[in-house]
């Protein structure tokens, strides 16, 4: 059993990690807003409870126990996503926070229910993949939208930003997962890029809103 705020602190570590060998407190308090001091205390308990290599002035890791912790705080958050949105009627937009508090209820049997309720789905509302069980993870080949060349195409599997503006400008502009798009031209002043969305309308999304797309590679 681990705390609320524990938790929250090793799904951030495991985010920022993102493959580099330590995290800075500094990063983890911005990302939780929080003060680096109380950062550096909570990495002193999870460290002494072993689920974290923590180093001062070096940074932090995960050990293999705070990993298996972190893939099933995820696999829980994105479960919940499925749910409120498949199941519920949520929109993509709204089912963060809420699964933000869904995340951290323990019973490893409603997590297994939920998940077997569900159809054992592999990806979540955004596109983000589901840990399996066992803490597996299934990517998509996937390339950012930014990337694309003219006349390339592609399938909208993820998005990098999560926030509701974003999500709700997406509603907006009629891009959503699964979406058809086409790269009809890129202006190169500002990198902005001309699309055409489900061969019915075209549009000019800026190199902001391409940078957090993500495309059937």
């Amino acid at each position: 059993m681990h705390s609320f705020t524990e938790e929250n602190y090793i799904k951030a570590i495991y985010k920022l990690s993102d493959g580099r060998d330590g995290v800075n407190t500094n990063a983890i308090a911005d990302a939780l807003d929080t003060k680096a001091a109380s950062v550096t205390d909570m990495l002193r308990k999870l460290s002494a409870k072993g689920l974290v290599d923590y180093v001062k002035y070096k940074g932090v890791s995960l050990t293999e126990a705070g990993e298996r912790v972190a893939l099933s705080v995820i696999r829980k958050h994105r479960l919940w996503e499925v749910f409120l949105v498949d199941k519920l009627k949520f929109n993509w937009d709204e089912v963060h926070e809420v699964a933000e508090e869904l995340e951290h209820i323990s019973s490893e049997l409603l997590t297994k229910r939920l998940d077997e309720f569900l159809g054992h789905p592999q990806f979540d509302p955004h596109g983000d993949p589901i840990p399996s069980e066992n803490g597996e993870l299934k990517v998509k080949p996937q390339k950012l939208l930014a990337e694309m060349e003219v006349q390339d195409n592609g399938i909208v599997v993820g998005v990098n930003d999560s926030q509701p503006l974003f999500l709700q400008y997406l509603d907006k502009m009629g891009i959503f997962l699964g979406a058809k798009i086409k790269v009809l031209d890129k202006i190169p002043y500002d990198s902005s890029l001309e699309i055409n969305i489900e061969n019915k309308k075209n549009l000019v999304v800026s190199s902001e809103v391409a940078r957090n797309i993500f495309l059937s590679a």
